[in-house]
């Protein structure tokens, strides 16, 4: 595991980067982000089901089963009109999802830092990022009648912290190279 990390050093820090400015944009545009990051949800839900019920279409050319297609375009379909048409109630599912999201991710960045450290002597900087998401993810369980900006800013200092302990890590990653 740690040569394929070494060797991607870069993929690691690109990664930090992106959520250090991810982060960034997030505590200059809160409101817009909450907007944003619903409609790009629903965006990515329409098209994935449109490209579900084609290949439902496909499966039925060549004679295939195909309705679990369909049926899994419809839900798309059916998701990203929720998410355009009722951005509120979207935004209370992504809320839950992007906690859980937070909570598993924080796990896996804990073992991974568990593994790493074997390799490189005194590394704390994946576990440092583990341990914030998992943080991340259930202070937003514990207290889910916080309001969707202060989830915004929440989103924002953990995709900063996040970046800085990735770009941390994938420094490190080059220097043991």
């Amino acid at each position: 595991m740690i040569h394929v990390l070494r060797r991607n050093w870069w993929a690691i820090a690109a990664r930090g980067i992106v959520a250090l400015l991810f982060g960034l944009l997030v505590f200059v545009f809160p409101r817009e982000a909450v907007l944003v990051l619903v409609l790009v949800f629903g965006a990515y839900a329409a098209v994935d089901g449109i490209f579900a019920i084609l290949s439902a279409v496909l499966a039925e050319q060549a004679h295939e089963r195909w309705w679990t297609f369909v049926v899994e375009g419809i839900v798309g379909l059916a998701i990203g009109a929720l998410a355009f048409f009722r951005p509120g109630m979207t935004a209370v599912a992504l809320y839950t999802l992007i906690a859980l999201w937070a909570v598993v991710t924080g796990v896996i960045e804990i073992v991974a830092a568990v593994r790493v450290r074997a390799s490189i002597a005194n590394e704390i900087m994946l576990l440092a990022g583990g341990v914030a998401s998992i943080l991340f993810g259930a202070l937003m369980l514990v207290f889910p009648s916080v309001g969707a900006l202060a989830v915004v800013w929440l989103i924002g200092f953990y995709a900063v912290l996040f970046g800085l302990a990735m770009i941390a890590f994938a420094l490190r990653l080059r220097a043991h190279a």
